[in-house]
This record gives C-alpha cells, sequence and structure tokens, in this order.
C-alpha cells in the first residue's frame, strides 16, 4: 500500500482535529443536514475543486462534477442532481463552471476515437459546431481553445434551463439563477462570464417552454 494511501487518512485524522478545535460542536451541527445555495456543475480535473476555489465549508454548495463540464439532456445523473438541488435543497443559484485547460474540450478540438468517451463527447462537439465560424476565425489554437471552453458553458447553461424542474422553480419563484463560470487553473482566478440567462430564456422559450399553459400548437 503506497505512502500517499495511508497519508490520506492522516489527513483525516488532523483535520477531524483542526476542526474541533476551533468549534467543538462542528460535526454535531454538519450532521443535522444541509442548505446550500449554490449547485455547482463543474470538470472532473482533479485541479479544479468547488469548494477551494470558491472558499467556501462544506454544507454550502451542492456539487456535481462530470468530463467537460456537460449538462447532457439524457444524463440520469446529473438530471437527478438538478431535481434534488430545485425540488428539495431549493438552491438559489446553479453554477456551470468550466476551466481552461479541459481535456474534455481538447478532445472536441481534435478528434479521435475514444471509445467510451465518444457518446460523452459528442454534446461537446456539437457545441463545436454550433460556433464553427466564430471558432474557426479566431487565428490561435490557445485563443479558440480557451472561446470553445467559455461556448460550453454557455451551453451548458442553457441545456440548464431547458430542465423541467429548473423551468417550474423559476416560473413559481424566480430561482434558481443560472452563471456560468470559468477559473483559469493557471492563475487561481475565478470568473463570471456574466452571461444574460434571461435573454437566453427568451430566445428558446418558443421551443423548449415546458410550462403547463403552453400551447403545445
Amino acid at each position: 500500500m503506497s505512502r500517499f494511501y495511508k497519508q490520506v487518512f492522516e489527513n483525516n485524522e488532523k483535520w477531524i482535529a483542526g476542526k474541533l478545535a476551533a468549534d467543538p460542536e462542528y460535526f454535531k451541527k454538519l450532521a443535522y443536514g444541509q442548505h446550500p445555495e449554490f449547485l455547482y456543475i463543474g470538470c472532473s480535473d482533479s485541479r479544479v475543486t468547488a469548494e477551494d476555489l470558491m472558499g467556501v465549508e462544506p454544507g454550502q454548495v451542492f456539487v456535481h462534477r462530470n468530463i467537460a463540464n456537460l449538462v447532457v439532456p439524457t444524463d440520469n445523473n446529473v438530471n437527478a442532481v438538478i431535481q434534488f438541488a430545485v425540488e428539495q435543497l431549493k438552491v438559489k443559484h446553479i453554477v456551470v463552471c468550466g476551466h481552461y485547460g479541459c481535456g474534455g474540450v481538447k478532445a472536441a478540438l481534435h478528434p479521435h476515437d475514444m471509445g467510451q468517451l465518444n457518446s460523452w463527447l459528442q454534446t461537446l462537439r456539437d457545441v463545436y459546431r454550433f460556433h464553427m465560424d466564430e471558432l474557426e476565425g479566431i487565428p490561435t489554437e490557445e485563443a479558440r481553445f480557451n472561446r470553445l471552453v467559455e461556448l460550453n458553458v454557455l451551453e451548458q447553461c442553457i441545456n440548464v434551463i431547458k430542465v423541467d424542474h429548473v423551468q417550474r422553480s423559476w416560473y413559481n419563484t424566480g430561482y434558481p439563477l443560472v452563471h456560468g463560470w470559468v477559473f483559469d487553473i493557471k492563475t487561481g482566478r475565478l470568473t463570471d462570464l456574466r452571461l444574460n440567462m434571461e435573454a437566453e430564456s427568451r430566445n428558446i422559450r418558443k421551443i423548449y417552454d415546458l410550462r403547463p399553459s403552453s400551447n403545445p400548437g
């Protein structure tokens, strides 16, 4: 067994001791339940951890991560997470956070057979197709790569507002608000892309509006 594996459990003991030293009731309070205001949908990349980059404590953010931070309409996992976050946790914000240097995005820029990943990355390759004119007009590969990261965040935010649980809650309460962020691994900086999701919602409402009063004709 590797030294690093054992170190994880030693680190855990130190973490427990540190928390109890600061607040003897810490874990008792944590056990009462979670009341996060945010659902964070991010990439599985081991360098991009939601709580660390946001500077928050356990219980403040509900987290879902997958390769390239995708919101795929047929993915029961992400749909279940969104439903639970919206209907049970009553989150006020849903964040899709991409990151520069994302391997999934790079795979879309340089397509090749990736086995099981092919079907997953098709959603990302569709993002490239939707925005091909803009992307292929960008002169350098790095700038094109970074822009595809940002456009992927936009398209996944649009996928979030298509979800029935999100629409139902938003029409009833005005929440959750949907945000697109990007994390820069080289600098540690988190950037709000300031997407206008209300405008995006208006643009697609004719096709994707799921309110019972919507006219199917």
